[in-house]
């Protein structure tokens, strides 16, 4: 059976706060979930001072103030993410972050982490791409925003920068808090897959579960997915991200549906056989045979149970001579 990799994206949904962050680990190891996942920043290394706040970001924290400093409150520094790191190894969940400038890849590097997750927005940073690429990681790389000719060209940085392609996963995703499921384009996650010959996932932006599901049905190995406490919290990210229960409700949900997949070979279930016998029909009289009539379709039918013989056999059967009696409804011999 193929295990989806589920990453319960924190991102900066504790607004600054260890305690909160914590508690966020919990919730996601009581969902399932195989990472919980932040990110990582040095606010004044990703925006300039004057820098805008994005409109979804307008709409959840206010029109006032730039985005920098909307930043400043929500970044985690070196020394708590040495805690979160610690805290999520004790809680046995693996813990993944999102760098956004230089100095943030090399913090994550330096707690060694295995995977490095690339957010959309660095999909054109050629000197980022190239650091992250030479440190010959795994690297799940999300493609919000992108078009198929700038995947492309970042895929060549990072590879001609020393990591295999075997260990780069694309992320299908829209950059839109939430996303209109009209924008999803889900089937472009294929067109990745088909295209570059890489792992393929998707990070979920919608505000439900079906999509990211969805997903998972069509091929996903990797499932991102944004959650918080509370939707009520301040911040811009919490409105868009799922709650504790709803987290629970789509790890389980992936769970069945990997399950539901199979092997794709078609082939009675094991369930299922106790059934073909009631389910299915076997050739019977029609009415009362005496020995020797022929038979026909005047006096022969198909009726359960199939534990007689089989309807394809019915030609078989059609000219040949009753060798007893049989009454009606009884199960033909031949």
């Amino acid at each position: 059976m193929r295990k989806t990799y589920i990453i319960a994206e924190a991102g900066v949904n504790h607004n600054g706060s260890v305690d909160i962050a914590k508690r966020m680990i919990d919730a996601a190891v009581k969902a399932g979930a195989d990472a919980v996942k932040f990110q990582t920043f040095v606010p004044e290394e990703i925006a300039c001072g004057d820098a805008p706040k994005a409109e979804y970001q307008k709409r959840t924290t206010g029109g006032k103030g730039s985005q920098l400093g909307m930043l400043k409150k929500l970044a985690l520094d070196a020394e708590a993410h040495r805690k979160l790191l610690k805290y999520c190894s004790k809680k046995k969940i693996a813990f993944l972050s999102s760098p956004f400038d230089m100095q943030s890849i090399d913090l994550l590097n330096d707690l060694r982490l295995a995977v490095f997750k690339i957010p959309s927005g660095e999909i054109t940073n050629m000197p980022y791409l190239q650091k992250i690429g030479g440190l010959k990681k795994k690297i799940i790389m999300s493609t919000g925003m992108a078009d198929m000719k700038e995947i492309d060209r970042a895929l060549k940085v990072i590879i001609k920068a020393g990591t295999a392609k075997r260990n780069i996963t694309l992320l299908h995703c829209n950059t839109e808090y939430p996303t209109p499921f009209e924008d999803v384009n889900l089937l472009a996650m294929m067109a990745m897959k088909k295209r570059f010959d890489v792992q393929v996932g998707y990070s979920d932006h919608t505000p439900g579960l079906e999509t990211a599901i969805a997903a998972v049905a069509l091929g996903a190995e990797v499932i991102e997915k944004h959650f918080t406490l509370d939707r009520r919290m301040k911040g811009p990210d919490h409105k868009a991200s799922l709650e504790p229960k709803e987290l629970e409700a789509m790890v389980a949900a992936i769970r069945n549906i990997e399950k539901a997949l199979g092997d794709g070979i078609k082939r009675p279930s094991p369930s299922e056989m106790k059934n073909r016998a009631i389910a299915r029909k076997s050739i019977v009289a029609s009415r009362d045979i005496k020995r020797g009539e022929i038979f026909s379709k005047e006096n022969i039918t198909a009726k359960r149970p199939g534990t007689g013989l089989d309807p394809m056999m019915w030609y078989k059967v059609i000219g040949k001579k009753a060798k007893r009696n049989f009454m009606a409804d009884e199960l033909i011999e031949v």
